[in-house]
C-alpha cells in the first residue's frame, strides 16, 4: 500500500496515478470531509494515520517543515519506528526543494551538488531532509525528491493572465526550473515500481529548459490569444514585489535532471514549459466539454 502524507495539489496527484495504476492507495488530510474525493483513494485524517503508516510498503511524505520540524515525523515517529524495524515499510520518499541549494549565480547544480540554503525555508527544507535521513537510517530505501517550481491546471501563468495579476519581469539570464504537476506524480510512481535495497538517492523533479519568468508569461499570453503584459525591467519591478517574491529572485541557479532520469528510466511528459502549458489548455478544454 502507498501512503500519502498530505494530499495537496502534488499530493493528489500522485495518489490519483498511482491509485490507477493498481495500487491501493491512502492519503492523509486535515479535514477529510473536505476533501474532493479521488477515486480508489481513502482519505485519513493526519491525526489518525498510524494505523495506516504500520500498514504501508510505501510512504510519501509531502508535508512542508514548520518550526518544529517535518509533521509526520513530528506526529507518528513511534508508529513510523515500529515499522521500519518490522520492514513492513520498504520505501519513503519526501518532497523536499531545489530551494536546498541556495544561490548559485546561475551556475549548475546536479543530484550530487552539496545543498547550500539560502532562505529560512530552504533551510528547513533540509533539515526535514537530514531528519528523515535519520529515521531511515539504512533500514529502507530513501529517495529525495528536490523538485522545482510547481505549475499544472489551476496554478499556472494563465491564472494570472485571466486574473489580470500576471506581470512580465525582465531579468536577462536569471531563469526558473519548473515542473509540471503530472510529472511529479510520474516520476514517484515510477520510484515506487522499482524494488529498491535501502540506500538515500537525491533526485531533481524539474522540467529539461529552465526559463525566464517573463519568457513564459509571454508564451502563456500567445497561447490564449492575448497581449502579453507590458515588459518591466527587475530593477524597477523589485520596489513593488513583496519579500516571498524577492526571495525567490534572490536566487539563480540551473538545476539539472540527467541522472534523475536515468535512475528513474523516464522521460518528462512535458519537458518544457511549452508542453505543459499546451497541456492545461488541453485539460481545460476538455473539462468545459464535459460541463
Amino acid at each position: 500500500m502507498l501512503l500519502v502524507a498530505g494530499l495537496g495539489y502534488a499530493g493528489r496527484a500522485v495518489a490519483r496515478l498511482a491509485a490507477e495504476s493498481g495500487w491501493e492507495v491512502a492519503g492523509t488530510a486535515r479535514d477529510p470531509a473536505a476533501a474532493v474525493p479521488l477515486p480508489g483513494v481513502a482519505v485519513l485524517p493526519f491525526a489518525e494515520a498510524a494505523g495506516a503508516i504500520g500498514r504501508a510498503s510505501h510512504l510519501l511524505v509531502t508535508a512542508a517543515p514548520g518550526e518544529g520540524g517535518d509533521p509526520v515525523l513530528a506526529a507518528h515517529g513511534a508508529a513510523l519506528e515500529a515499522a521500519l524495524a518490522a520492514g513492513t515499510l520498504r520505501w519513503l520518499g519526501y518532497l523536499s526543494t531545489t530551494g536546498v541549494y541556495g544561490d548559485r549565480g546561475g551556475g549548475v547544480v546536479e543530484e550530487a551538488t552539496p545543498p547550500a540554503p539560502g532562505q529560512a525555508r530552504s533551510v528547513r527544507r533540509l533539515e526535514a531532509e537530514e531528519a528523515w535521513r535519520r529515521r531511515v537510517a539504512g533500514r529502507a530505501a530513501l529517495d529525495i525528491f528536490r523538485v522545482g517550481g510547481i505549475y499544472g491546471p489551476g496554478r499556472s501563468a494563465f491564472d494570472d493572465l485571466r486574473a489580470g495579476t500576471a506581470r512580465c519581469v525582465v531579468k536577462p539570464g536569471h531563469a526558473f526550473s519548473r515542473i509540471h504537476r503530472d510529472d511529479i506524480a510520474l516520476a514517484v510512481c515510477a520510484a515506487i515500481r522499482q524494488d529498491l535495497p535501502p540506500g538515500v538517492r537525491v533526485l531533481h523533479l524539474v522540467d529539461d529548459e529552465a526559463a525566464e519568468s517573463a519568457v513564459v508569461t509571454a508564451h502563456a499570453a500567445r497561447l490564449l490569444g492575448v497581449p502579453p503584459p507590458p515588459a518591466i525591467p527587475f530593477e524597477e519591478a523589485r520596489a513593488r514585489m513583496s519579500p516571498m517574491a524577492l526571495s525567490f529572485w534572490a536566487e539563480n541557479r540551473q538545476v539539472t535532471n540527467t541522472a534523475t532520469k536515468a535512475a528513474l528510466g523516464i522521460a518528462w511528459r512535458h519537458p518544457t514549459y511549452r508542453e505543459g502549458l499546451a497541456a492545461i489548455l488541453a485539460e481545460e478544454g476538455r473539462e468545459g466539454l464535459a460541463e
